[in-house]
Order: C-alpha cells, then sequence, then structure tokens
C-alpha cells in the first residue's frame, strides 16, 4: 500500500509539470491563444448611434438586431478577432470593442457606411440594386495587368437585369455607386449573361477587399453615426497585462507561501491543487475562446483566493478532527465531509451572483462574472476530487505521520 501510493504520488506530479510544460506554448499564443480584450491588447472602442432613414419612420429593435448582424459581418470580414458587440435598445446604439485593430479610421470608414450600391445606365437610371448581389469577393486580375478586382455574383433576378444592360449598352459606361459615390464606371466589352463580372481599376487588395466587405455584408437598415471613439494603444494594453501578471504572480506566492506556513503538508497539497485549478480554468477559457479583459483577471484572481478558502476550510475541520483524537486518514475523510456543506452553500451563492452578473451586465462586467463563475465551478471539482485524491495518497503512505506535518499539535 505504501509503495503504490508513493508511486501514484509521483506519477500525479509528473502528469501535473508535464501539463504545465506542454500548456504554456498553446495557451500564450498570440494569434491561437487565449484572446485578449481590447484593455489588453489595444484597439478602438466606438458607439455607434442609429438614426432615421429619410422617410422618418421610427428605429424598431428590429432595426438594431438587423443593423448588428451586418456590423458583426463587416467585422469579422475585417479579420477583427473576437469582437465585442452590443446593443443599446434604449438608445439606439452598438457598442464596440475592437482589439488588435491597427487601422481604426479605416475600421469606422467600412461600418458606419450604409452601402447603398446601385448600377446605374448611361443616363444615369438606377437598373440594379445591392440587393440583387448576392456576392463580391476580392482577388488578383486574371487579365495580366497586376491590378487587383472585385468579383460581383448576382442573383437570378439580377443576372437578367445585368444580361439585358450589358447586352443594351455595349461599348458604353455603367456607373457602379456606393453610396451615390462612383466606385468605377468600366466599360462594356461583351454581354454578360451568366450572373457574373467584376470590378476591375484596383491598386491594392486591401481597397479592392474593403468594397468587397461593403457590397458583400448588404446595405444597413438605417443610417450609422460615430459618436464616441476610443483607441487604446497596443504599448497601454501590453503595459496593463504585465502588471496585471505582475500581481497575480506576487499573490500566488503570498498565498503558496500562506498555506505551507499555516497547514504544512496539506498547504503544499493546496498549492499543488491550484496549479492544477489553473490549467483547468485556463483551458476552458482557450476552448471556449472566452476573451481575456482585466476586469476577467480580477474575477479569475478573486475565484483563486475562494479556492484558498475552500482548502483553508476543509484543513481546518481536518485539525479539529485530529485534535479530537482521530486518526490522519479519518481526520481526511471527516473533515471533508463536515466541510462539505458550508463549502458547497458559499459557492453557490457567489455563483449565483455571477451568473446575475453576467445576465444583467454588459461588456466588462460579463467578463468579470464569467471567469468568476468558471473559476468558482473548477475549485469546486479540484478541491472535491484532485485535493481529496492528493490527501488520501498521503495518509495511505503510513499510518504513523506525524500529525505536526499537518500543522496539528495534539496538546493544544
Amino acid at each position: 500500500m505504501k509503495r503504490g501510493n508513493i508511486i501514484k504520488l509521483v506519477t500525479l506530479v509528473l502528469i501535473v509539470a508535464a501539463a504545465v510544460a506542454l500548456s504554456i506554448k498553446p495557451l500564450v499564443d498570440p494569434s491561437k491563444g487565449i484572446p485578449l480584450g481590447l484593455d489588453l491588447r489595444g484597439g478602438v472602442h466606438l458607439v455607434l448611434q442609429a438614426e432615421p432613414n429619410k422617410s422618418g419612420a421610427p428605429i424598431t429593435n428590429d432595426d438594431m438586431d438587423k443593423a448588428k448582424a451586418i456590423i458583426s459581418k463587416r467585422v469579422n470580414d475585417l479579420g477583427v478577432s473576437e469582437p465585442v458587440i452590443q446593443t443599446d435598445y434604449n438608445n439606439k446604439r452598438l457598442v464596440l470593442d475592437l482589439a488588435g485593430v491597427s487601422d481604426p479610421d479605416q475600421a469606422v470608414n467600412v461600418l458606419k457606411t450604409t452601402a447603398q450600391l446601385t448600377f446605374k445606365d448611361p443616363k444615369g437610371n438606377i437598373v440594379l440594386q445591392g440587393a440583387e448581389l448576392t456576392d463580391a469577393k476580392a482577388g488578383q486580375d486574371q487579365s495580366g495587368t497586376g491590378g487587383y478586382v472585385v468579383n460581383l455574383t448576382f442573383s437570378s433576378d439580377g443576372a437578367k437585369k445585368f444580361a439585358d444592360l450589358t447586352t443594351k449598352y455595349i461599348g458604353q459606361r455603367i456607373g457602379i455607386y456606393l453610396d451615390d459615390k462612383l466606385l468605377t464606371d468600366p466599360t462594356v466589352n461583351v454581354p454578360i449573361t451568366n450572373g457574373q463580372a467584376e470590378i476591375t481599376g484596383y491598386s491594392t487588395l486591401q481597397a479592392a477587399a474593403n468594397d468587397a466587405v461593403l457590397m458583400r455584408s448588404g446595405s444597413l437598415p438605417v443610417s450609422m453615426t460615430i459618436t464616441e471613439k476610443h483607441q487604446v494603444g497596443a504599448s497601454l494594453g501590453i503595459d496593463s497585462l504585465h502588471k496585471s501578471i505582475q500581481a497575480g504572480i506576487y499573490g500566488l506566492v503570498f498565498i503558496f507561501l500562506f498555506m505551507l506556513a499555516f497547514y504544512r503538508l496539506p498547504g503544499v497539497v493546496a498549492d499543488f491543487s491550484l496549479v492544477v485549478y489553473g490549467l483547468i480554468v485556463l483551458w476552458v477559457f482557450w476552448m471556449f475562446r472566452v476573451v481575456l479583459t482585466l476586469p476577467g483577471i480580477a474575477g479569475f484572481i478573486l475565484s483563486i483566493g475562494m479556492a484558498v478558502d475552500f482548502n483553508i476550510i476543509i484543513y481546518e475541520r481536518v485539525k479539529e478532527e485530529v485534535r479530537a483524537g482521530k486518526s490522519l486518514r479519518a481526520g481526511v475523510e471527516s473533515g471533508f465531509s463536515r466541510a462539505f456543506i458550508t463549502v458547497i452553500d458559499a459557492h453557490v451563492t457567489t455563483l449565483i451572483a455571477a451568473l446575475t452578473l453576467y445576465y444583467f451586465g454588459t461588456g466588462t462586467i460579463k467578463g468579470f462574472a464569467l471567469t468568476l463563475g468558471v473559476g468558482i465551478v473548477a475549485s469546486l471539482f479540484t478541491a472535491l476530487t484532485f485535493t481529496r485524491l492528493v490527501l488520501r495518497l498521503i495518509v495511505g503512505i503510513s499510518a504513523k505521520l506525524n500529525p505536526a506535518w499537518f500543522g496539528v499539535r495534539r496538546d493544544v
């Protein structure tokens, strides 16, 4: 029994050490690791105010939902990772946090335009609407000029209209307008009857891609005006992240020393369990692409404190049982059983508070609540499984373990 428990303990230590070593690179990878929020990575915070169209019709919640869907599509097409987009129905606003945006002005121009795409004949008459365009993609001009194009695909009705248009006006120019501003006016060389065409004349792929995003994502149901724009520099974000990590390291070192000083061997187990707990939480963040912000880090650190509190309650119960004359093995089992209800009550009430904050909160409040909630669940799981397993293995090594190793003096 003694040898088997020692082997199991050594195996657990080696597994956890290997897990830590193998987790560092994927978790901190800039592109594939845990995504960082605006306050840590830098980017831009925008508030887009919806305004009624020319008809004066009131802005409905459905209009806001459609606007959010279109804005979300444009943001994704811009390549922004893990954007935070919230709808303020009362004030008819969209609130955006776009982390990692290197050119905020370009992002603003792409997001706010209503993108009313029209095709006009040589006489200036509108013959095709943007709604009849189903796709638009940027690409290399295959004619050998070295330029770039936007390839257009029309719906069945749009294809028929475009075929009639290009058949009728061979040798003349067709104007393609975005919000009544001329994008290009190519000359019709041959009838285009297959519902596919291309806009030529772009000097860079980025310019073609920007127009393709606007045309592909469709028209906003209402006009959007930028009322707030706050840019967060990447250096400020990195500085905040470094300070948060530094504060977290100091706090963890203090916790480790405190647990070791007051609880001896169980303190070592608690410190070991915190490492496992941290791995579980961070991998959950990674798997579900939780955007980590400063409030989120605060929630994570708070959950670490609750995880330590869980262990303290259990260990105090164990010490009480051992002082009462029970063996270490019986004291561990009894201590866990007696502390279980107290710990569950405390953690469930905090979890309810976290769920409430997440449901009713917005933005960074949701981030705080989410990381806190994940941390609480992980701490319960770690303490009730891993910590208990390790303590059972330790007290099973020998029936003559000195209670002082558990911070217990029999004469107290």
